[in-house]
């Protein structure tokens, strides 16, 4: 037996369409960052980007468990004496940009480095609805189906 090694040339991507409305947080980034790494391959490479691209809409429509709502605090520094700053997760799915809560949950389970930021480009997060990647025919996943935990109501 020889151990398979992929190419990046035999690399295939393709494209995945998750709706996000009431699924949960945590159960939705596991299965986001499990598709942008490839490890749901048999082909799955740990150094090659060997994952798919994927577009999640109505981002603004995800559930969190429990408290965490208003108890998950995301922490960020100014850079100045005394300037920690810090918003709920609840403030940032009502406010701007409530895209940022499934980019950070995601984040937190991709590898840091080169490879890991790489792969993030790979997913494209959008509030509403609509996405402009009709053209890519991305196949719909759904996520609520896989397990009766990762739907809230």
């Amino acid at each position: 037996m020889k151990t398979f090694n992929l190419k990046p040339s035999d690399i295939e991507k393709k494209w995945v369409l998750i709706d996000a409305e009431g699924l949960v947080l945590g159960r939705l980034a596991s299965q986001i960052a499990m598709r942008l790494r490839g490890k749901h391959k048999p082909t799955y490479t740990p150094f090659l980007d060997c994952g798919d691209n994927v577009v999640v809409i109505n981002a603004e429509k995800v559930k969190l468990t429990g408290n965490k709502r208003q108890d998950s605090i995301f922490y960020w520094h100014t850079g100045f004496p005394g300037g920690i700053k810090g918003r709920s997760a609840g403030q940032i799915l009502d406010g701007k940009y409530p895209e940022r809560v499934i980019m950070k949950a995601v984040e937190r389970m991709v590898p840091r480095g080169p490879l890991g930021r790489k792969q993030m480009g790979n997913l494209r997060v959008y509030a509403g609805p609509a996405h402009p990647h009709e053209a890519q025919q991305p196949e719909v996943l759904d996520v609520a189906a896989l397990n009766p935990k990762n739907k809230r109501v």
